[in-house]
Parts: structure tokens; C-alpha cells; sequence
């Protein structure tokens, strides 16, 4: 069954509460210091600590998130979460082998931010998680850029496309129990 999302976009100040360390002025001339997120977010029938896990089982991610072929962890903290991943997307006309940095927010979050990349140039994201009884709300920020020059309104489009897509994807894995 289809969730119900919700969705805005939102331009954060740097330092903010959920700034995730975008910082770079893009190509297509964004403001220095000011992050363009986009953001859903969906209702998941299960427990936070089952949807975090499936979230932290990013080798997981090619047999559920649409247009990830693979994902090497390179570096995972004691507690087992990665903290630094290498990921090959191929998604329409993007191509690409990137680098993503975490940083786990206890039991209720993960963010994460691009260190490398050659067509994706940059990539601020993060999950919210909240207990809602025995569901669990799951909110998802994005910020994404490419060397690809386009329009901010196709941009913003593409990122909605990606959060909505891997939002339904991590509910139909969590809620299917084929969890990590």
C-alpha cells in the first residue's frame, strides 16, 4: 500500500538545526551558505529501532532503493553503523561512483553529506525518525546537486522524485519484515 507523504522545500541558514554541511556554491549559482532541501516524509508500521536498521544495512540498499547497483562500506563506527560508504548509482542519465560521510543521531537519525564524487557534486541529506505509538514517522531532507547544468525547478523535481521513491522503498521493506 502507497504511504502518504508530505512534502516542502525549505532554504536553511547555515548552523541551523538541520543543516547538513552543504557549504559550497553550486554551479547553477545557489546562494554560499544556504542549503535548498527538499523533504517528504511517510508513516511506517513498525518500531524506529527496525526502520533505523534498515536504514544503517546501506550493502542492502541495491535490493530495494531504485537506482543504486551498489554500495561498499568503507569505513563503520563501533556500534557497526557506517560512516563513510562508496555508492554506484545509475539512474536515467546519472552515472556515478560517490562518497557519502554519516553521522548517527542516536536511535532517531542518521544525516550524511557527499566527500566525493565526479558527477553528483554534492549530496546533504538526512532521515528524522518519530516514535508515533507502535509506527514510526520517518522525515527525509535532501539536497543534491550535478555537473549536469539544470534548471533549479527540474532539480527540485528530481530530488522529490528520489526522497518519494526511497521513502515507499524503505516502507515496503521495513513493513515486508525483509529487514537488515
Amino acid at each position: 500500500m502507497w504511504g502518504t507523504f508530505t512534502a516542502a522545500r525549505y532554504r536553511l541558514p547555515l548552523n541551523s538545526k538541520w543543516d547538513c554541511g552543504h557549504r559550497e556554491e553550486s554551479e547553477a549559482g545557489s546562494l554560499r551558505g544556504v542549503a535548498n532541501f527538499t523533504e517528504s516524509s511517510i508513516v511506517i508500521d513498525a518500531p524506529s529501532f527496525k526502520v533505523l536498521s534498515v536504514i544503517a544495512d546501506l550493502a542492502s540498499y541495491p535490493e530495494w532503493s531504485q537506482g543504486i547497483s551498489s554500495v561498499e562500506i568503507l569505513e563503520a563506527g563501533e556500534d557497526s553503523r557506517p560512516l563513510r560508504a562508496r555508492f554506484r548509482i545509475e539512474s536515467g542519465p546519472i552515472r556515478d561512483t560517490y562518497e557519502l560521510a554519516y553521522s548517527w543521531r542516536g536511535d532517531y537519525g542518521v544525516s550524511w553529506q557527499l566527500t566525493q564524487g565526479e558527477v553528483v557534486t554534492a549530496m546533504d541529506g538526512s532521515y528524522a525518525l518519530t516514535p508515533t505509538g507502535d509506527s514510526t514517522a520517518v522525515q527525509y531532507r535532501l539536497a543534491v546537486d550535478v555537473k549536469i547544468p539544470m534548471l533549479g525547478v527540474i532539480k527540485r523535481k528530481a530530488e522529490q522524485i528520489i526522497i518519494d521513491t526511497a521513502l515507499q522503498g524503505l516502507k515496503e521493506r521495513v513493513e515486508s519484515g525483509a529487514a537488515g
